[in-house]
């Protein structure tokens, strides 16, 4: 799979109330896959800021959820009655 060029974009950064907005061109949400009111999360990467459409932490923690679910099925339905 071929990484995408690594192209550098102005972004516009604007006044919202007393906090700060950054305006995010069609191409780039589109590359995101996200559109208004959805979530992104900033993170510092070993490359610097990232944006991401997931919390890391929060996948994590998920998972981890999901496992237990798995393994303890008949209990939690049971529970679930």
């Amino acid at each position: 799979m071929n990484k995408p060029a690594n192209r550098s974009k102005p972004l516009k950064l604007i006044a919202i109330g007393n906090s700060t907005g950054v305006v995010l061109p069609k191409d780039v949400l589109a590359r995101l896959r996200v559109e208004q009111g959805d979530t992104l999360y900033v993170s510092e990467g070993t490359n610097g800021i990232e944006l991401r459409v997931y919390d890391p932490e929060f996948e994590k923690q998920m998972a981890a959820a999901r496992d237990v679910m798995k393994r303890r099925r008949k209990a939690l339905h049971e529970l679930a009655k």
